[in-house]
């Protein structure tokens, strides 16, 4: 099933500037692997290389636009679902 991803725009230099795209996948997680697997930059960009599989604590997913916490890879998703890939940003 085909899932719309919505892409950060920090992120976009990873997937040739497309702020979307499609991916396939039951689940939050299958989604976003099939996403890496078309732009592998994107896996250091969402995963902590210290604990594969795990995402980066800079990056929150949103599922129709609510926020997805803590099991955010498993959480199953159906055909026109939106994943939005946000990126939280701290300074001041």
């Amino acid at each position: 099933m085909s899932i719309t991803i919505h892409i950060h725009q920090a992120h976009r230099i990873h997937t040739n500037g497309f702020g979307a795209d499609l991916a396939e996948g039951r689940t939050v997680g299958e989604c976003l692997e099939d996403l890496v697997r078309r732009y592998p930059g994107m896996r250091n960009e969402l995963y902590d290389p210290a604990t594969p599989g795990r995402l980066r604590n800079i990056i929150e997913i949103h599922l129709n636009n609510k926020k997805l916490f803590p099991d955010v890879s498993a959480k199953y998703v159906a055909e026109g679902d939106v994943i939005h890939i946000a990126l939280m940003l701290s300074g001041g």
